[in-house]
């Protein structure tokens, strides 16, 4: 009988052989050799960095989408508070990319794009409404597409509900032969983004999509509630840090508490450039309704210090509305100061710039 604790003499040899050839590839400054079978052979593709270099030398410089702040094929993330329009301006980059049309005062390099909005915030007859005015709709650009969220739609046999929208975005996807993908917003592809297991999914999966279809993806997400007499910072971004680790760019929309109305962008994140709208250099926009068209409009560059909320801002301007009506009613100055509790010059200081 053989003997069971020996390895067969046929499989001793070609192990002793594998040990050959490794040793001797080590030897020659060559890399052993990888079982075909080994599960992470296609994650990474590893070569020198010389090689990495030529290999890319030739790959064209990434394109303004939105000037600085979003560039062709990168996932960016737009985020503010509610109520600051960010649905707004991301149609309207949606239908400035499918006309191929400036918004000023950003640059614009990439060339005509299709462009596919999931819109799970409005629908469709307040999206409408929005972009209507006397019954006269207006006319997007034909190249821009809408996906409105059906909550009524049946999942099919999908294991989860996150499951069935990556399903659907990619169908959508593939539906308008999408280069830019616009997603309203972050909170209703995953539940619980604050946490990092949900955080990465998303990332990676977004990240995929946007590599198997060459997409330029704008994703946009809400702030929690901030101190807002503080500038904008990445941790102002709602979930997990691995959301704004992951994306490529990002850019936020401040409220001004100088002059009502009034919003600015800031520049958060960026890969391909160096920071341009940063807290020096915010752009200041105002909402405007042109006959039928929502839009942001560019108003000038400002410094975000100055816009951000300060102490007694709101009784300056409480002050400047009531010592004129005040005076109207026939009050003398005295008598202003004496039921304001204020000083008689404040009085004299405000009215005097009411005449101005």
């Amino acid at each position: 009988m053989h003997n069971t604790s020996e390895r067969p003499f046929l499989i001793d040899m070609i192990r002793t052989g594998v040990q050959d050839y490794n040793t001797r590839a080590k030897k020659a400054g060559k890399q052993a050799e990888i079982p075909e079978s080994d599960p992470g052979k296609h994650l990474f593709q590893i070569h020198s960095a010389n090689h990495w270099m030529e290999l890319e030398k030739n790959t064209p410089a990434p394109t303004m989408l939105f000037g600085e702040l979003w560039y062709q094929n990168e996932l960016c993330i737009l985020f503010a508070d509610t109520n600051m329009g960010k649905s707004i301006l991301a149609v309207q980059i949606g239908n400035s990319l499918a006309g191929r049309e400036q918004i000023a005062p950003f640059g614009f390099e990439a060339p005509q794009c299709n462009v596919v909005y999931i819109d799970f915030e409005l629908s469709g007859s307040q999206f409408r409404a929005r972009y209507t005015h006397n019954d006269i709709a207006y006319s997007f650009n034909k190249s821009f597409y809408r996906a409105g969220y059906n909550p009524a739609a049946i999942p099919p046999d999908f294991k989860t509900y996150n499951e069935y929208v990556n399903s659907a975005i990619e169908y959508a996807v593939k539906q308008t032969g999408a280069d830019v993908l616009i997603i309203d917003n972050i909170t209703c592809l995953r539940s619980g983004t604050e946490y990092a297991s949900e955080a990465l999914s998303l990332m990676q999966h977004l990240k995929a999509l946007k590599t198997k279809y060459k997409l330029s993806i704008l994703v946009l997400a809400h702030t929690p509630k901030r101190n807002p007499s503080k500038p904008i910072t990445r941790n102002d971004l709602q979930g997990s840090k691995m959301l704004i680790n992951f994306c490529d760019s990002a850019f936020a929309i401040g409220e001004s508490h100088r002059q009502k109305g009034l919003r600015y962008i800031k520049q958060i994140k960026q890969r391909a450039t160096q920071e341009v709208y940063g807290h020096d250099n915010v752009c200041l926009f105002c909402i405007t309704k042109a006959v039928n068209f929502l839009k942001y409009e560019f108003v000038a560059f400002g410094h975000e210090h100055t816009h951000l909320y300060h102490a007694g801002m709101y009784n300056r301007e409480i002050l400047a509305r009531q010592i004129p009506e005040l005076a109207a009613q026939g009050f003398s100055q005295r008598q202003i100061s004496a039921k304001l509790n204020i000083s008689l010059g404040m009085v004299n200081k405000y009215l005097n710039s009411t005449k101005e």
